[in-house]
């Protein structure tokens, strides 16, 4: 991997952690599994041109860009976390 590179690898391993979250989010909302699955692709295609047109032009930003993705990813967490303890507590009474 190139080393220029190696500061974004936090924020792609736990981003793909957010989108597991928001995956087991939109099973419990009855989502459309195709649907979801298109919309995730796109959003994925999309971060991959951004990615890789972008690079050269965010390497300066790279501790900020860092920062925002985890902080973004770290509120979407809680929220995940805040809506599912209804569900819980009703699981267990």
């Amino acid at each position: 991997m190139d080393p220029e590179l190696k500061i974004f690898f936090p924020l792609l391993l736990f981003g793909n952690i957010e989108n597991l979250i928001l995956a087991a989010q939109g099973v419990e909302a009855h989502v459309d599994p195709l649907g979801l699955a298109i919309l995730s692709l796109i959003a994925v295609l999309c971060w991959l041109l951004i990615g890789t047109f972008g690079t050269r032009f965010a390497m300066k930003y790279a501790r900020v860009i860092n920062f925002i993705g985890g902080l973004a990813i770290f509120i979407l967490g809680v929220q995940a976390m805040m809506e599912a303890i209804p569900g819980m507590i009703a699981f267990f009474h």
